[in-house]
């Protein structure tokens, strides 16, 4: 998470660390990641260097205030689902569980300080000019590309942070970008000021979002990001999905700088988002998907309709006949695809994701291989599909990556109690605090003490001290391990009116 301050703002930016005056980072693990960094640094700004690994550590730790309950007592601190009342206990925290987050900030601070250092040497190479580097030569403190909010008040911007009022928003957008870092610091500055919440991933292939906050904070991003240079010939007002929701569905902001704007695992370099399928609009899937069920039923189909979600988002919602792999998450979509190229040969392939990110490079990965007839990928995910078809051929619901876990567009249930087997659709996180897997129970086993994920996690709980660290959370257990991590798909499954879902 990059910076939002100006990197310009010379001994001011001491006031922002010295406020952290019982600071220690020399235990933490700041110290050993860093030294490549600081060895590719020029002189002028290794000297900045210590000052940087502090600003980094503070503005973390700010992003993480809340207001106290109690009139005139310091500011409390709210991070991983846990509250800390002291300043060394959430820096201890940040310390050990958040030092990849502050690396990012430390990057950021550290490429800032490096921009403003170097101002004297132009970024634009005669008779090589792109937007971005009129973009960035125009200014390179990140607080000129930001809105004027001085009209309006903090309340205005906040005031649906906790009501049903505010808003969710979901976009992506490929394009090259040379400098994601800059982006990165603009997006931190830009999401702070409009008090937004949420994840922002920025790669030199694009960004993908999901930000929530009041209907004024969301709608203000989006007229900045449709007027910025970087993103306006690219991206356009239907490219935003919206849903209720704001602020309170992410526990915090993170922006971050990666390879891949989505996980796939494969570099943007050996699979581009420059080779998809072929985009159909919502309108024009529901009807390959009406002629595709229609020929399943009489056995003629040669078409796939193919979900490239995790298990977790297909088990309660999908289309009717698709093929949902059974994989865990994205970055198995290549493995899969490579252990069943059989079944792709020769096929029409459809396929679907919750905003069609996911789709841009999955079907550009399964194009690569030559082996299938056609891809089509949907524009716009199962959000565009399900505002013009709510009760159209996508049955449950739309599974997303906040505390909201799931959005309703129709009254179907196609998934169940893990306990009994009752229809069940809405997802709890597993009452064992050490496992991150999801859950469905329903009621009336959530009454009987059946919380977690799986009989190993059920004991564990049971057994477990009241004082039990909340960390060292683990991404697999017994009811994800005793899958294969890459399924083979039996070809008598895609058998004409049998298509697996």
């Amino acid at each position: 998470m990059p910076s939002s301050a100006s990197p310009d703002q010379g001994e001011d930016l001491e006031t922002c660390v010295l406020r952290f005056s019982d600071l220690d980072l020399k235990e933490t693990s700041l110290s050993s990641p860093n030294s490549s960094l600081k060895a590719e640094l020029d002189g002028s700004t290794k000297k900045k260097y210590p000052f940087a690994k502090k600003k980094a550590f503070a503005l973390f730790v700010k992003t993480k205030e809340i207001s106290t309950p109690f009139e005139g007592k310091e500011k409390w601190w709210k991070c991983c689902q846990q509250l800390f009342t002291d300043r060394s206990s959430i820096h201890r925290h940040v310390a050990t569980q958040h030092a990849d987050e502050v690396y990012q900030e430390l990057v950021s601070v550290l490429r800032q300080l490096a921009v403003t250092l170097s101002a004297s040497e132009s970024l634009i190479t005669a008779g090589q000019k792109n937007p971005e580097q009129e973009y960035l030569a125009h200014s390179h403190d990140v607080s000129a590309w930001l809105p004027d909010t001085s009209c309006i008040s903090t309340d205005e911007l906040i005031s649906s942070h906790g009501s049903d009022e505010g808003e969710v928003l979901l976009y992506y957008c490929y394009c090259d970008l040379e400098d994601p870092h800059w982006v990165c610091a603009w997006q931190t500055a830009l999401c702070r000021q409009l008090h937004l919440t949420g994840k922002v991933r920025i790669a030199t292939e694009g960004i993908n979002g999901t930000v929530g906050g009041s209907k004024l904070a969301t709608r203000l991003y989006v007229e900045v990001m449709l007027s910025c240079p970087l993103f306006k010939d690219y991206l356009c007002e239907d490219d935003f999905k919206t849903s209720k929701g704001g602020a309170h569905c992410f526990p915090e902001l993170r922006v971050g700088v990666f390879e891949e704007i989505v996980p796939m695992g494969i570099s943007p370099n050996k699979t581009s988002y420059k080779q998809p399928g072929i985009h159909l609009s919502p309108k024009e899937f529901h009807k390959e998907v009406e002629t595709f069920l229609s020929q399943a039923n009489q056995g003629q189909s040669d078409t796939i309709l193919l979900d490239c979600r995790n298990f977790y988002e297909s088990k309660i919602g999908r289309f009717q006949g698709c093929l949902a792999p059974d994989i865990r998450k994205f970055s198995y979509f290549p493995d899969y695809v490579d252990k069943n190229l059989d079944l792709f040969r020769e096929k029409k392939v459809l396929m679907y994701c919750t905003g069609g990110i996911r789709c841009e490079r999955g079907s550009a990965y399964l194009r690569a291989k030559g082996v299938c007839k056609e891809v089509f990928q949907l524009k716009g995910g199962i959000h565009k599909y399900l505002e013009e078809f709510p009760e159209g051929f996508y049955k449950g619901k739309l599974f997303v990556f906040d505390e909201r876990y799931a959005l309703s567009y129709n009254s179907d249930v196609v998934s169940e109690c893990s306990y009994c087997q009752a229809p069940w659709d809405q997802y709890k996180l597993c009452s064992t605090p050490q496992c991150r897997q999801l859950v469905l129970t329903c009621p009336a086993c959530q009454g009987q003490g059946f919380t977690a994920c799986c009989v190993t996690c059920q004991d564990k709980g049971d057994r477990q001290a009241p004082d039990c660290a909340q960390h060292n959370f683990k991404e697999e257990c017994e009811c994800t391990a005793r899958r294969p991590r890459i399924p083979r798909e039996v070809m008598a499954c895609m058998s004409p009116g049998g298509p697996c879902s």
